[in-house]
């Protein structure tokens, strides 16, 4: 899923605090006799009085001293909450619901809270054997599973009388209500069969496998979409080429070009840490790069930010480009080391040593962290990956480094990076996600950890087009310059034909 940030290191406190203990005791007074006359001394009677009244005063103190305790032990959690990072909570709480996971499926209550999912790997697809998510969010309650059920015959029924919208928007709302119903995913893929929209309904279908791994319908309607969506996306790489070997055509001299691209690095600076929440300005960020000197009342980690990522495009662009085949951990380690090196050098260039959480997916172990990323550079060298289409790779990288999470922060960035070296060295541009997609960037990373990785391919592969589109049209005899990077998103949709 393009990621999320879990800054700050834990600091452990343990504010001590005394009491000290009050020393009660009482006294018996004598009383003084005159004569001989017996009679009861004058202080016997207080005596008793105080006697009697003492047990009474001790469990009054003690339970005086028990609330003051209460009161401060929770003045000490809640300090220590506010002390604690955010992450080492987190860790806790989850923790909490994973055992209490653990308790229901003991307890035979059904849900577990793990999902699942030994999905079929495809040409666009990540192996996904294996794959377990602990997805923290609540089951449909009966009563809501039954709205959704009517909802769905009642699609059903609007379908069969052709009236065709609002079947649709009965088919989203059944869903809208429980995202897990199977038998609305079919009927809704089918739906999106008979309006053409073949890649919807190959995902719908491709959600209910994982789901039910062995759905008879969703299996069979699914074989019968699989190949079609992997000739689409064929089709579309293929446009994708003939507009790569269109830019690599321009002369290296080109001054639009060089215009254009230089304009790009600044766009791609302010986009992709933009995702991130950045706040600076293209025109501040311009101003940082090429001055060095701060912008007034700006924030200076966001400064900072920029000038990492700055210098981690001059390494990747002088260094890492001309090594085709050969990226290892030291690189990676490297790019993160100059990405975050200026805004948090503590973090910078090593691996996590916290559990971190990213939405509903949590990354692997840190103790796992280190075999992971080594599985990862194993594949990203081999010849497998070498093999796929430069932005198929490309993408599956980008996911891949993203979903082992190897950092506490700077792992959006990084996997950006990492993304456009493997583009470079395949004779592509750098591209740039820009912060009005930010939505649809995270959703389809999101897709990607629930088991279905094409629509993360598809919207890369989109990217490129756009920025191909961007170069194209920018060296033309009429050049009408990059998008603003404070527009709208729509300039990004647009794409120009191109004769096969």
């Amino acid at each position: 899923m393009a990621e999320r940030r879990g800054r700050g290191r834990e600091e452990a406190g343990q504010p001590g605090w005394s009491r000290q203990q009050e020393a009660e005791g009482g006294g018996q007074g004598r009383g003084s006799t005159k004569g001989d006359v017996p009679r009861v001394p004058a202080g016997s009677r207080m005596n008793l009085i105080s006697m009697a009244a003492e047990p009474e005063l001790k469990w009054i103190a003690l339970w005086v001293r028990v609330r003051w305790a209460a009161v401060l032990v929770l003045l000490l959690g809640s300090l220590l909450l506010l002390l604690l990072p955010l992450p080492a909570v987190e860790e806790k709480c989850h923790a909490v619901l994973r055992g209490l996971s653990f308790l229901r499926s003991k307890l035979g209550t059904g849900y577990t809270g793990v999902t699942r999912y030994a999905g079929q790997s495809t040409g666009l697809s990540v192996t996904s054997q294996g794959l377990e998510l602990l997805v923290l969010k609540s089951k449909a309650s009966p009563e809501v599973k039954l709205e959704a059920k009517a909802a769905l015959n009642q699609a059903l029924e609007m379908k069969r009388q052709g009236k065709r919208e609002k079947a649709h928007k009965l088919f989203v709302y059944a869903l809208k209500m429980d995202p897990d119903y199977v038998d609305a995913l079919n009927e809704f893929g089918i739906f999106s069969e008979e309006e053409k929209d073949i890649l919807q309904a190959d995902y719908l279908y491709s959600k209910a496998l994982t789901l039910s791994p062995c759905n008879e319908k969703a299996l069979i309607n699914r074989d019968r979409t699989l190949p079609l969506v992997e000739e689409i996306d064929q089709r579309y790489f293929s446009i994708i080429d003939s507009k790569v070997k269109k830019v690599m055509a321009i002369p290296k001299g080109n001054s639009a070009l060089r215009r254009v691209m230089e304009e790009s690095y600044y766009h791609h600076i302010y986009h992709t840490v933009a995702i991130e929440g950045n706040t600076l300005t293209l025109s501040e960020i311009r101003h940082i790069i090429e001055t060095r000197y701060a912008v007034p009342g700006k924030s200076l980690v966001e400064q900072n930010e920029v000038i990492g990522m700055h210098a981690a495009l001059k390494y990747v662009n002088t260094t890492l480009v001309s090594r085709i085949g050969s990226v290892t951990i030291t690189d990676i380690l490297e790019i993160h080391r100059r990405v975050l090196g200026y805004a948090d050098p503590m973090e910078a260039g090593r691996f996590r040593t916290t559990q971190v959480f990213v939405g509903h997916h949590i990354p692997p172990h840190p103790q796992d962290v280190g075999k992971q990323m080594q599985e990862f550079v194993q594949w990203i060298n081999s010849e497998d990956a070498m093999s796929l289409h430069p932005v198929e790779f490309a993408a599956l990288a980008h996911y891949k480094l993203v979903y082992v999470h190897p950092f506490t922060d700077g792992n959006g960035r990084t996997s950006r990076l990492l993304m456009n070296l493997i583009l470079m060295q395949a004779g592509y541009p750098p591209i740039t996600i820009r912060k009005e997609q930010r939505a649809e960037y995270y959703h389809v990373l999101e897709v990607a950890n629930e088991g279905d990785v094409r629509p993360f391919i598809r919207f890369i592969a989109k990217c490129t087009e756009t920025t191909l589109d961007m170069l194209l049209i920018a060296t033309t005899e009429y050049s009408v310059g990059l998008p603003e990077a404070d527009g709208s998103s729509a300039g990004c949709k647009q794409t120009i034909p191109v004769k096969t």
